[in-house]
């Protein structure tokens, strides 16, 4: 496989970085940061919406561009190198991609088009609490088509005005999906602090609210793997911008900052910190853009490559972020300085999707599976 972008998606990504050079700078950031009342930066989703982001691939008679996910990759990584402070995981990597995947023409013909024009913002609600999602032990379910139970933490459940929620069902089977509306008196919501505020969470409760089923009865847990192995190529997008960010951000210190008469950058420690953050980038972004390509062609194998992203991307991001810190030395741990951002950013996403331990036993899963396969094709024991 030789994979890369094309002329026109590279233009794309050029027009990515200007735009959210000039809009999602430093000083914006922080002020969803240091604002308690304010939970994303709505000037910068509207220039999204306007610029057609939001609806990068929904089909055009859903009031989108109609492009692919690839084309979504080269915007995610350049969310990812700015830090914006949006709702835009939630929105496109999961509503609209379970929307799409499932949903029934005249749902997408209600969702899709505001979410495409960024009047609405979508979430999808998994988790019960500390520890990894169990459809087993999930106690949120629909009766008469009303939801009772708790979600937390959604991602921007705090801002969004629907959420796709896994439920069980009085019939006993396995989970559903639901589209439930949040602004009704049914639901409530209180927020939830994270270690980067840039990202919102929430505490969703619902008492009787109205679920519209989502996709077949019982199909719920598969679904939702389906759409999180689709988001964690995208997010895996996201976080080598943000290691590629913290790289150039160290390099630059590096080379600007003199100890002893020399530039820090000449002495070995951090040559070698450098070069370690490079490796792991490059080695994410790699296995970023294997994932991309099996976004591209729907591979049968893109739960392996969505795992080998996710891993590859949260560990180089981690390390970017922290040692980003380390050559700055004392400044890095400073507020005025903006490693603490980053470091910020890299946490939150290695613990999205079910954070770094599920995906590494995902990948061990498929690989495995995979290996078993192919001995099997070779006729050995």
């Amino acid at each position: 496989m030789n994979f890369d972008f094309s002329e026109e998606q590279y233009l794309l990504r050029d027009q990515a970085k200007r735009f959210l050079g000039d809009r999602s700078t430093s000083a914006a950031v922080r002020a969803v940061l240091e604002d308690d009342a304010v939970s994303f930066d709505e000037g910068l989703w509207r220039g999204m919406a306007e610029l057609g982001w939001i609806g990068t691939a929904i089909p055009e008679e859903y009031g989108g561009a109609g492009l692919s996910g690839e084309d979504l990759c080269v915007i995610a990584e350049e969310l990812g190198r700015s830090l914006a402070p949006t709702p835009f995981s939630s929105s496109v990597y999961m509503a609209a991609e379970a929307l799409l995947m499932t949903g029934s023409e005249d749902q997408k013909q209600e969702y899709l088009p505001a979410l495409a024009m960024g009047e609405r913002i979508g979430c999808m609600a998994v988790a019960e609490g500390i520890g990894l999602a169990d459809p087993a032990s999930a106690k949120t379910h629909v009766r008469a088509g009303l939801i009772e139970g708790m979600k937390v933490p959604v991602a921007d459940g705090d801002v969004a005005d629907f959420a796709i929620v896994l439920a069980n069902t009085a019939s006993g089977s396995d989970p559903s999906l639901f589209l439930v509306d949040l602004d009704g008196d049914e639901v409530s919501r209180k927020p939830v602090e994270m270690i980067d505020p840039t990202r919102s969470h929430a505490e969703i409760t619902f008492a009787g609210a109205a679920a519209k089923p989502l996709g077949e009865p019982g199909q719920g847990w598969m679904i939702t793997r389906a759409v999180f192995d689709r988001a964690a190529i995208l997010m895996a997008f996201e976080q080598v911008g943000g290691a590629q960010a913290c790289l150039d951000m160290a390099a630059e210190y590096a080379r600007n900052r003199f100890a002893f008469g020399r530039a820090i950058g000449s002495y070995q420690a951090i040559k070698h910190k450098l070069a370690d953050i490079y490796v792991a980038t490059e080695l994410a972004r790699a296995n970023a853009y294997y994932g991309a390509w099996a976004l591209a062609v729907d591979a049968p194998d893109l739960p392996t490559a969505a795992a080998a992203a996710r891993v590859a991307a949260s560990e180089a991001y981690n390390l970017a972020a922290r040692e980003n810190i380390q050559t700055h030395g004392g400044m890095g741990f400073t507020w005025e300085f903006d490693c603490h951002l980053y470091y910020r950013r890299a946490k939150l996403l290695s613990l999205a999707l079910g954070g770094e331990r599920l995906w590494k036993d995902r990948l061990v899963s498929q690989l495995e599976a995979s290996n078993s396969i192919n001995k099997n094709s070779w006729g050995e024991e």
